[in-house]
């Protein structure tokens, strides 16, 4: 796991977090963001994290529809990238990120624009009782055989 208080801020900074549904990463990301200056964290809340989730949010609610999942990841890479090229200091990818193609965009993009890329595991998908855990968890619904089926996608760093 990434550890927050060991890198250095002068360089820009991506982190890619991965995990299961209910795992934890959104939860990760908010003590990151707190544990920062308040001016930081202001500013990676406004321009700097992207999750598609949030997408499916509206007012309030969390309204996933599958036919728009697609465009909505497609959108959240695009809103990385442009906060990326707008030389944003932490940029946040909040996604489950499981296999490798589902990250290497952004991993690119921030790499090619000067950023030291951090990916973040909560949990090891691979553990049954994790997975038990995650499902019990997680705030969308996702059953448990949604989240077993997604962590056999599951690639190491």
């Amino acid at each position: 796991m990434f550890d927050s208080d060991t890198f250095n801020l002068s360089n820009r900074l991506a982190i890619i977090m991965r995990g299961l549904p209910g795992s934890g990463k959104s939860h990760w990301v908010a003590q990151f963001i707190q544990s920062q200056e308040p001016s930081l964290a202001k500013t990676i809340l406004r321009h700097g994290y992207f999750s598609t989730d949030a997408l499916f949010t509206v007012q309030g609610e969390y309204r996933f529809d599958a036919a728009r999942l697609a465009e909505y990841h497609q959108r959240n890479l695009t809103l990385f990238i442009q906060s990326l090229a707008q030389s944003q200091p932490v940029v946040i990818c909040d996604n489950t990120n499981m296999a490798r193609w589902e990250f290497m965009a952004y991993e690119a993009a921030a790499k090619a624009l000067g950023y030291q890329v951090r990916e973040v595991l909560i949990g090891d998908p691979l553990d049954r009782e994790h997975q038990m855990e995650c499902a019990e968890r997680n705030q969308h619904g996702v059953s448990l055989a949604s989240i077993a089926a997604m962590a056999k996608k599951f690639e190491p760093f």
